[in-house]
């Protein structure tokens, strides 16, 4: 089983809640991916942070 109906429903959710118009197919993949990116990009900022916050408790 892949990971795109997640993704997808992802993306429609997202969509949805912000009220942005429906996307063709094609910009829904597109959207997905982005969406799936900006994700990661949070997930990587907040364990830098916490990392760091670590970091400084320890000295």
């Amino acid at each position: 089983m892949d990971g795109m109906p997640v993704l997808y429903f992802l993306a429609d959710t997202f969509i949805n809640v912000f009220g942005i118009t429906q996307p063709t197919e094609k910009t829904r993949k597109q959207a997905a991916f982005f969406i799936l990116g900006l994700g990661v990009l949070v997930l990587i900022a907040v364990s830098i942070a916490g990392y760091l916050i670590h970091l400084s408790m320890i000295k």
